[in-house]
């Protein structure tokens, strides 16, 4: 059975088990999470549905182990990695292992820190453990809003969107995590920028099959796993975007022009990263290269925090959100 098979398989599943057991109830929740406040929510407890594992089902890393750089020899240069730049600490998260964990707790020099990836959205976030002075250690919840992950704290179990870093869900419902600005490069890149970085490397190489890929052939499926939402017309749901704020851009027009200028951004793209969500080997994958964006202010470009993932990832958070196409914006709600 191919890999969009068994997701077809296990999305009938569960709208199966959802029209039956009724998962959007609390009171069906509190079995798994007796210590979630479930009195507490910030959305409606119908957006959200299982994603198929339980909880922890998808083992969040506790305590990461990492490798100078030049001692990687298991990485490709096009091999995709979430690089953070933490006062002079580089470090870079290889998607071949996050695939697998999806979050992974760790300190880098004074600063707890979260750095997470959601297959499902393309999308790589990392946020400041630290909530009002308590520091927070997260897992994988196994549910899913919008078709990207919801993360759980430890110590309160609440819920968080791992794309906006907001808790929707429990005592910390309506906070908010500080994010933290991360590049999706290649290996080789972030080998050539921090000659003295360092690289996660799994505690135990076999525990999964890192380096392939469970998601094969996903972004050209045509639409999310599980998702229940709208797009724009027009707008292929899987479609890479370029997020900035409130505003967006067609990798593949990116790609074609190599370079986009708008008002006081410079976005600019480069060849030599690999698709995590293609082939069956991540390494193989088809190149979508490398992106960095700078605005131009006083004291010259600056780089700026963007997000690298789906057309419909950035509509269902941002739904007043603007999609820059060759054609015209998109928009889907003014």
């Amino acid at each position: 059975m191919t890999t969009l098979a068994r997701l077809l398989a296990i999305a009938i599943w569960i709208v199966a088990v959802d029209s039956t057991l009724a998962l959007a109830d609390p009171a069906y929740w509190l079995r798994e999470w007796p210590k979630t406040d479930f009195t507490k929510s910030s959305i409606p407890f119908g957006e959200i549905l299982s994603g198929g594992p339980p909880k922890d089902g998808i083992p969040a890393i506790l305590e990461p182990r990492f490798l100078p750089v030049q001692a990687i020899s298991d990485l490709s240069d096009q091999d995709p990695v979430i690089s953070l730049d933490v006062d002079g600490h580089a470090r870079a998260y290889p998607l071949r292992v996050l695939t697998w964990h999806e979050i992974v707790n760790d300190r880098v020099g004074e600063r707890a820190v979260a750095v997470t990836y959601c297959p499902l959205c393309n999308a790589a976030i990392a946020v400041d453990r630290v909530l009002h002075g308590r520091e927070l250690r997260f897992g994988v919840s196994g549910k899913l809003r919008h078709s990207d992950m919801i993360m759980y704290d430890h110590e309160t179990e609440s819920w968080w969107q791992q794309y906006s870093g907001e808790a929707i869900v429990g005592a910390l419902a309506g906070s908010r995590l500080t994010s933290i600005p991360i590049r999706m490069e290649s290996f080789a890149r972030f080998r050539e920028r921090h000659a003295n970085g360092v690289v996660l490397v799994p505690a135990d190489p076999g525990f999964r099959p890192y380096g392939s890929n469970p998601y094969v052939g996903y972004e050209d499926s045509g639409w999310p796993f599980l998702y229940r939402g709208e797009v724009p017309e027009h707008v292929m749901p899987l479609e890479r975007v370029i997020v900035v704020e409130a505003e967006a851009w067609p990798l593949r027009l990116l790609q074609e022009r190599r370079q986009l200028e708008t008002r006081d951004l410079t976005i600019e793209w480069q060849p030599g990263q690999a698709s995590a969500l293609d082939t069956r080997m991540i390494a193989d994958g088809r190149d979508v290269g490398n992106v960095v964006v700078r605005r131009r202010g006083a004291s010259g470009m600056v780089e700026v925090e963007h997000k690298s993932t789906f057309a419909f990832v950035f509509f269902a958070f941002r739904p007043d959100g603007t999609l820059h196409s060759e054609t015209g914006p998109r928009r889907w709600k003014n």
